[in-house]
Formats: C-alpha cells, sequence, structure tokens
C-alpha cells in the first residue's frame, strides 16, 4: 500500500493482481464512442433499409409478431452492448471473438425461443404475447447472460467447496413464494383501475414498455418483505444477554484515525455493560499506527485490548489473526476508520440470544461534509436500511459489510475464515455462514458511521473493488448458484445481483441508446418518449431510497435526492469500468483460499 497521503486508500486488497487488470481512463468512454456507433448504425439499417425494415416491422430483432408495439428496441440494444464491450475488455483477439460468439449465440436463443413460444401459441390457441413484456423479459435475460458469460471467461477465484445447511431454506422459499403471490396480486389490481395515475404511468414507460403493473412488482414485494423483516427485528430486540465479545480492528496506516475509533469502542462497549476485549491488528503499516494503537488502548484500560503486528500484507490475514486470538465466544469486526455508534455493540449483540444467529450487521451512514456524503447516505438507507431488512424476512441476506460485522465465532471458524487474494472477504464470510445454516441479521438500529471517498479517484478505486466483488464471491462459491442445493440465496439473490451488475453496467449506453432513439425516431408511432428517458435516468430506486429514509425515521437524508440521482449514474459507470478491469486469460490465476489453515485453530465444540 502507498503512504502517501494521496494513496493512503490503495491497499494490495484493492485489486489481486492475479484477477485484475489495469484499466486506462480511455476504456470505458471508448465502450461508450463504439456502442454509440454500433446501435445507431442497427437502428438505421432497421429501420431505413427496406429489406431488413420488411423482415423486422417491430423495429427490432423479432422474428415474430406480437400484440402491440414497444417504445425503445433492447434486442439491438443488447447485441450493441455486447458488440461494444468485447471490442474494448483487455483480453486477446480470439479470446474476445470467443466471448462476444457467446454471448451473440446465447442471447439469440434466448430471444428465439420466446418468438418460437409466440408462434406455437398463436397458431395452436390464438393467444399472442405483448411485445412490451418480451422486450422486456429480453432485457432482463440480456443483463444475466452478460454477467455470466463474465463470470465464465474473466479470471476468477476458483470454485471452493461450499457447506451447506437445511436449515431455513424451505420456509425462506415459502415465505417468498408467499410475498410473490400478494405483489403479483397488488401489481395487476392496480394496474387494472381506470384511474387517471394509472393511465400516465403506461405512458411515461420504463425501459420502453413497462406498464404500471409490472413497475410496481418489485416494490410490492420489497414492501410486504420489510414489513415482515421489521416485524421480526421488534421481536428479537431487547432479548440478548451480555457475552463477552471481542472486537478486532485491522489497521494499516490507521494513526490518523485510530484515536476516533477507539473512543467510539469505548462508549460503546461502555454501553453495553458486558466484557469487550479489543486486538489491534497492525499490518505492515508505516505510519506509527502500531504506537498510536498501543497509545489509545493503555486509554481504555477496561478494554483489555492489546496490539498484534500481521506482517503479510491484506486485510484477510490480518482478521484472521484476529479470529485464531479470540478467545470469547462472539466477535465483532470494525474498520479502523468507521466509529460505531453508542448502542451499536449492545443492539447486534442481542441478536445472538437467537443461538440460530451467526452473522449480524448494521446501518452505516456518512461523516458528512463530503462530495459524496448525501448521496451515500440514501444508499446505505436503501440497502442496509430497506432492502436487507427485507431480505433477511425470508433469510436471503448475502453480504454484510465488513465495516461493522458481529459473528459468532466458531461460525466465521467453521466456514474457513476470511479468504484472501480477492475481493469482497466479508460478503464471502456471511454468504458462507448463512449457507452454513446460520441466520443472518441485518438491524438498522445498530448504526455507525464510516468512511466515504473525497475524491472522484478514491471512489473510483472503491466502487470497482466493490463491484468486482459480486463476481469473485460468484465464482468461489459457485456451488451455489448451479449446484443441486435450493436456497434462496442461491437460487434467487445471487443470481438477481447478477443481473443487477449487468443491468447496472448497461445504465448509460441505455441512456445514450434512449437519446440515439428520440434523434431518429421522435414522432414515430410507438416510439420512446423523453418521459421515457428520464424514468430511466431518475429510476425506481430514487424513488425508493426517498421512501427508505422516511421509513428509517432520517427525513433529512431527503435533501440529498438531487446528488442521490446524479450518484447513481456515476455508479453505473464505476460499474462498467470494474468490469473492464477483470482479467482475461490468466492461466497461473491463485486459488483464494482461506489463510485460517496457516494458523493452529481453536475449534468451538
Amino acid at each position: 500500500m502507498s503512504v502517501t497521503a494521496e494513496h493512503d486508500y490503495w491497499s494490495v486488497d484493492s485489486a489481486p493482481k492475479q484477477l485484475t487488470q489495469p484499466l486506462p481512463l480511455w476504456a470505458a468512454p471508448a465502450v461508450l464512442g463504439l456502442f454509440t456507433v454500433f446501435s445507431s448504425g442497427l437502428l438505421l439499417a432497421i429501420t431505413r433499409i427496406e429489406v431488413l425494415a420488411a423482415v423486422f416491422p417491430a423495429r427490432d430483432i423479432v422474428f415474430s409478431p406480437y400484440l402491440g408495439t414497444h417504445s425503445i428496441p433492447l434486442r439491438l440494444f443488447i447485441l450493441a452492448f455486447y458488440a461494444a464491450f468485447c471490442a474494448i475488455v483487455g483480453a486477446t483477439p480470439l479470446a474476445r471473438l470467443r466471448l462476444l460468439l457467446e454471448l451473440v449465440i446465447y442471447y439469440v436463443l434466448v430471444c428465439g425461443f420466446f418468438d418460437l413460444i409466440n408462434v406455437a401459441a398463436d397458431r395452436w390457441f390464438g393467444f399472442v404475447y405483448s411485445l412490451h413484456i418480451v422486450e422486456i423479459l429480453s432485457g432482463l435475460f440480456g443483463f444475466f447472460i452478460f454477467s455470466t458469460k463474465l463470470l465464465d471467461h474473466g479470471s476468477m477465484p476458483r470454485r471452493a467447496a461450499t457447506p451447506l445447511g437445511n436449515r431455513y431454506k424451505l420456509s425462506s422459499t415459502a415465505r417468498i413464494a408467499v410475498a410473490t403471490l400478494l405483489a403479483m396480486g397488488v401489481s395487476l389490481w392496480i394496474d387494472s383501475l381506470d384511474m387517471l395515475v394509472v393511465r400516465d404511468l403506461r405512458q411515461i414507460a420504463l425501459l420502453g414498455g413497462t406498464g404500471p403493473g409490472v413497475f410496481l412488482f418489485l416494490p410490492a414485494l420489497f414492501l410486504i418483505l420489510y414489513v415482515l423483516g421489521t416485524a421480526q427485528l421488534i421481536w428479537r430486540r431487547g432479548r440478548g444477554g451480555i457475552d463477552p465479545v471481542t472486537v478486532i480492528v485491522p489497521a494499516h496506516n490507521e494513526s490518523h484515525v485510530l484515536p476516533r475509533t477507539m473512543a467510539a469502542i469505548a462508549e460503546a462497549a461502555q454501553a453495553y455493560r458486558g466484557e469487550v476485549k479489543v486486538l489491534i491488528l497492525n499490518n505492515c503499516s508505516t505510519d506509527g499506527t502500531g504506537e498510536t494503537a498501543a497509545t489509545e488502548l493503555a486509554r481504555y484500560p477496561a478494554l483489555a485490548g492489546r496490539v498484534i503486528d500481521v506482517p503479510e500484507p491484506g486485510k484477510a490475514h490480518a482478521l484472521n489473526r484476529g479470529i485464531v486470538e479470540t478467545d470469547t465466544d462472539f466477535v465483532i469486526r470494525i474498520d479502523a476508520d468507521t466509529q460505531i455508534g453508542k448502542h451499536s455493540i449492545r443492539r447486534a449483540m442481542q441478536h445472538f440470544a437467537d443461538p440460530h444467529v451467526g452473522v449480524v450487521g448494521g446501518l452505516p451512514l456518512a461523516p458528512g461534509g463530503g462530495l459524496f456524503d448525501r448521496a451515500r447516505n440514501l444508499e446505505t438507507l436503501l440497502k442496509h436500511g430497506y432492502y436487507q431488512v427485507a431480505y433477511g424476512a425470508v433469510d436471503g441476506i448475502v453480504g454484510v459489510p465488513g465495516m461493522f460485522a458481529a459473528y459468532r465465532t466458531r461460525a466465521v471458524r467453521a466456514v474457513g475464515g476470511f479468504v484472501s487474494g480477492m475481493n469482497g472477504e466479508d460478503t464471502d464470510a456471511s454468504l458462507r455462514i448463512g449457507e452454513a445454516g446460520y441466520r443472518i441479521v441485518g438491524d438498522p438500529s445498530a448504526v455507525y458511521v464510516s468512511e466515504v471517498p473525497k475524491t472522484l479517484r478514491h471512489l473510483r478505486e472503491q466502487r470497482m473493488r466493490w463491484f468486482r466483488s459480486i463476481y469473485h464471491v460468484c465464482a468461489r462459491n459457485r456451488d451455489y448458484l448451479d449446484g443441486p442445493m435450493v436456497s434462496a440465496r442461491g437460487k434467487i439473490i445471487l443470481p438477481f445481483m447478477l443481473l443487477n451488475s449487468g443491468r447496472r453496467a448497461m445504465t448509460v449506453p441505455l441512456v445514450i441508446f434512449g437519446a440515439i432513439n428520440l434523434a431518429l425516431l421522435n414522432g414515430e408511432p410507438g416510439t420512446l418518449t423523453v418521459q421515457a428517458v428520464l424514468a430511466v435516468i431518475l429510476g425506481a430506486p430514487a424513488i425508493m431510497a426517498a421512501f427508505a429514509a422516511l421509513a428509517n425515521g432520517r427525513a433529512w437524508a431527503l435533501i440529498g435526492i438531487p446528488e442521490y440521482i446524479v450518484f447513481r449514474q456515476l455508479r453505473s459507470y464505476l460499474t462498467l469500468e470494474s468490469l473492464l478491469s477483470i482479467a482475461h486469460d490468466k492461466a497461473d490465476r491463485r486459488d483464494a483460499a482461506s489463510d485460517l489453515d496457516r494458523f493452529s485453530v481453536k475449534q468451538d465444540g
């Protein structure tokens, strides 16, 4: 890790060398430029060349007559993006061609299958599908195929043995099914209403054709799950005891912030009233972090803390050393730049009164005053204060951020500790603990303040690391995706996260494509409208973020809505960059594996 102030956020964990490659700043703009050329050419060809216009009257690559029209040709969009991405991705020419061919072949087969079903349904039953719905499904499958093929072709951690437990899987699947049916019923009922607002919603089509019923399905589903998850959290609160707990703090060049972090831990420990030990894991620091840690620990003798030097660089190595040194049944990891709330330890630990709870996370908030802080607050309120609670209702939480996470110690040891050599060691650990049969809890009342990048350069490093992690985690734990075991996380949540990653990477190109459609086809029947382009830019998440802020009693966060809308577009652009940074064709890629076998691990029970 560089020790200069300008690069103090960079570490060996930022970009694992066998799994990532340096990304020039021109790469993503080149993809967008090529996409603009390819999509414009395809759109002009299919609308201006008479032969193609006759073969494809729907102005998209559609081989079957569907009911109605669409506002945006998503199949053309997906194919143009595939071509632009594969032209720039960092691989050999042959590997680029192979990736492009697989993407196109799989996508054409899926779209052809839909068209074939429609032909058969029309011939045998006189039923014709809506082109709106088929286009939307074509887009969703395009996102998912892109992510899964990138998982196949990119340099990824090797598949590892995955722990498996059957606890809760049947009940969580049943809850998802019931919630889904309720959400569908509510959405269809609203769509059937002859109201002005419903008619207006039909004209403002997200992704070029989503009616209010489809648009409202996911918000309705998450609202139902959020209510159920909140009820579960309220039921568990106040039940826990005051078991001894060890706090482990990995630190590399963090002397400037450790005094604030330690003061927050000491205050939370006093409010908890149970025994709290603190281990500062000094990981190759060069700025006096070890000396600062010793001074701060001496300031709070009640914490019975000590400093442990970890000579091998990497946060996972430090964390695993902390797990080895832990002699309590529970352990909390806190990043050195994170200040936990006064009641965070108590509110996290109360959930362990349930012997099946293995991991507990909280709600991160921004310190305030930074360029991205207000947008970050809305982002975390939506993700951790709303969606995480909803996922918890069906035992579907995948990742608990490592900034603040409480664990049952034996659960961490049982899944092999924290993986090194890849991004997302915190998500990997919580996923494996959850699939081993433990509950994962997200409690927004356990609040903590964590660092938010102050510069665009730092934000770029952070988000590229975060957005790559879903691929690294899925690759290492791929048995959950394509193995015989069935769970909400493995068969629903992880695929949804991959699909969402593909969607986010294509958001900026989709806005560009909308503008191209407006410029070339404006005024033609069934074409895209300005409202639809704005719907893509603003998106349901902006509305949901506002709702999440209100649901969590933080109305003050609403002031950041304009910044959040811009931030979402920036985040989408950084997602595209992160996927371009995935290495390809590295035959010497390392196995990402746990470090715990390097130590003498004391197993519980």
